[in-house]
């Protein structure tokens, strides 16, 4: 567990009990902090009877209160517990900046913050990957793996990789990433945003929380993003951007079986730069690169029957995440639909000629079907396991059944994970 004694004696308010935010709870007490918590559900409240206050933070006075914490999940837009915070005084924060808070008592160490819309949980495993390849003390935490302060303090020399979201990221406001990583920005989450425009800001605060002496990575080549992280106050030391890095150029994919994809080009090269910045050898970074597993639900290769191969890419949550995926293959029966973030089919019309057919599910499958019924054979198939049946019975050997959704699927499922852990099983029936 990760502690600090700049919280002893000092009074918190934690909303919202689960994983994180029990974290979160147990380094402040053991931190000797005063705290209060909630939770709408009873059973959450109670582990924590007798061992601090139990309370609504919305019907509490926050006066002298060093923070009110609060799981990413929160709307910060809409949520009454920001005004309220604010009528006091009281800073509204996450587990990552009381991470950041305590890193002057942990042992010597960097961080490596890694945002962007897609792509950030791969970059980030890899990023790991290739630390423990290279003999590196690592963990990795913020929106992937465990809670960062449920972690242990690495030794001297370590390198904690986080992936941040947006939402974790507006509740943070003291964290100097050693390296910073912007993979790419395309509209998403914008019920949390009131524009594109603000959304984007949100990603990019979290270079202008570096010193000086830091490095930023950019992996979408846009101008106006270098000029604006370069005139930040403070602001990164070094900035890498595709046209320029030190490696000379992203080796060939065809090495590397989980990282296939025109995606993967930009998560490899990201990658790339921010081993070079924290020094790792070339060929350790190449040895990392071919041993590298891939993470779940993300160009997953589920299975091959009978000549087909079942790729898992449930993470396709968007159209700009899904493209890459039909791009990585041809002949693609693309299992598509859900709760859509976004109308139209955006950068996936460009590679509609790797889709053979398609079979919408979900609350968006209608409008799928008709913005591909004149351009691909498609089947209105509702559910995912109709559709599973509907492509299985459709493919042949050579073909591609691909659960790229380009949508979320609150509609159907509790999360994209569910969704896709349907889809193995439902695949695994097929055997």
């Amino acid at each position: 567990m990760i502690t600090s004694s700049a919280w002893k004696d000092k009074k918190y308010a934690v909303l919202g009990l689960a994983r994180s935010g029990r974290a979160t709870v147990e380094a402040l007490l053991t931190s000797g902090a005063d705290v209060l918590v909630w939770d709408d559900r009873a059973e959450a409240r109670e582990p924590f009877a007798g061992r601090c206050a139990i309370g609504d933070p919305l019907e509490a006075e926050l006066s002298g209160y060093a923070g009110v914490v609060v799981s990413p999940g929160v709307p910060l837009n809409t949520h009454p517990i920001k005004p309220h915070a604010d009528s006091f005084g009281v800073p509204v924060i996450g587990d990552i900046e009381l991470f950041a808070q305590s890193r002057a008592e942990l042992p010597p160490h960097k961080v490596v913050g890694i945002t962007g819309t897609n792509g950030k949980s791969t970059t980030t495993a890899l990023v790991h990957h290739i630390l423990k390849t290279a003999g590196v003390p690592t963990t990795m935490g913020g929106n992937i793996g465990l809670p960062i302060l449920e972690q242990e303090p690495l030794p001297e020399g370590g390198v904690y990789v986080l992936e941040l979201s947006s939402y974790q990221i507006d509740l943070t406001y003291s964290l100097d990433c050693d390296v910073a990583v912007l993979l790419n920005v395309t509209p998403d989450h914008l019920d949390r945003y009131e524009s594109f425009e603000d959304y984007q800001q949100s990603k990019l605060r979290v270079f202008g929380m570096q010193s000086v002496q830091h490095s930023a990575v950019i992996a979408v080549d846009d101008p106006s993003l270098r000029s604006y992280i370069f005139d930040l106050m403070g602001g990164p030391g070094a900035l890498s951007e595709p046209s320029t890095n030190g490696y000379g150029g992203v080796p060939d994919q065809a090495d590397f079986p989980s990282l296939k994809g025109p995606h993967n080009t930009q998560n490899i090269w990201a990658a790339m730069c921010a081993a070079r910045d924290l020094s790792v050898d070339y060929d350790r970074f190449l040895s990392a690169l071919r041993t590298y597993p891939g993470l779940p639900h993300r160009m997953e290769r589920v299975a091959e029957i009978s000549g087909v191969a079942y790729v898992n890419d449930s993470k396709g949550t968007n159209t700009a995440a899904s493209a890459p995926a039909l791009a990585a293959f041809d002949n693609i029966h693309w299992v598509v639909g859900g709760l859509a973030k976004e109308p139209g089919l955006g950068e996936c019309e460009a590679e509609l000629g790797h889709v053979k057919a398609a079979y919408t599910i979900g609350k968006a499958g209608e409008d799928f079907a008709r913005l591909l019924e004149k351009k691909v054979p498609i089947r209105r198939s509702v559910t995912l396991k109709q559709a599973v049946f509907d492509a299985s019975n459709a493919a042949v050997s050579g073909d591609t059944v691909l659960l790229s959704p380009a949508c979320a699927s609150f509609d159907q499922y509790r999360d994209f994970e569910a969704r896709g852990e349907h889809f193995r099983e439902l695949v695994e029936a097929l055997k």
